[in-house]
């Protein structure tokens, strides 16, 4: 079993359960989108969908907010990538991604009750913290897992 999470090589080969390697492509392309958009929005999403109330803070506490946005959105967007290499070229290396997102799932779970944000509504990535550690440890499971007939993906 630890083969399949640190295979010796990486290569295309996905023998887990194919279950979590479509789910995976599923939260490859969101997390494409969502890296994107905190990137580029105007306010980095943080009071369009995190439900931050921007227009309560001075202009450079709300700068501020947007700017770590940014930076949150360019990190997602390299572990995007880097999902996105799984997804089109190292399919070996799922299992392992998928204990890397359960990783930052938990953490961020446990941060935010740690130091939560304030906002004046429930952000979806507020589900998604709560929803995910769960999904990404069934899905490490599941990719860990050989199918009966592991074939070419």
């Amino acid at each position: 079993m630890i083969e399949r999470l640190f295979p010796k090589q990486f290569d295309n080969h996905f023998p887990g359960q194919k279950i979590a390697l479509w789910v995976f492509y599923a939260l490859t392309a969101i997390t494409l989108w969502r890296s994107q958009h905190h990137i580029f929005a105007a306010d980095g999403g943080a009071q369009s969908i995190a439900t931050i109330p921007l227009d309560t803070y001075t202009q450079g506490g709300a700068d501020t907010v947007v700017t770590i946005f940014a930076l949150w959105g360019l990190a997602q967007l390299g572990m995007a990538l880097i999902m996105l290499l799984a997804c089109i070229r190292y399919k070996a290396m799922i299992p392992l991604l998928w204990l890397l997102i359960a990783f930052e799932y938990i953490g961020r779970l446990g941060i935010g009750l740690i130091k939560p944000i304030e906002t004046v509504g429930t952000a979806p990535g507020a589900i998604g913290n709560m929803v995910l550690p769960i999904v990404a440890l069934l899905m490490l499971i599941l990719s860990l897992i050989p199918r009966k007939k592991a074939g070419a993906d």
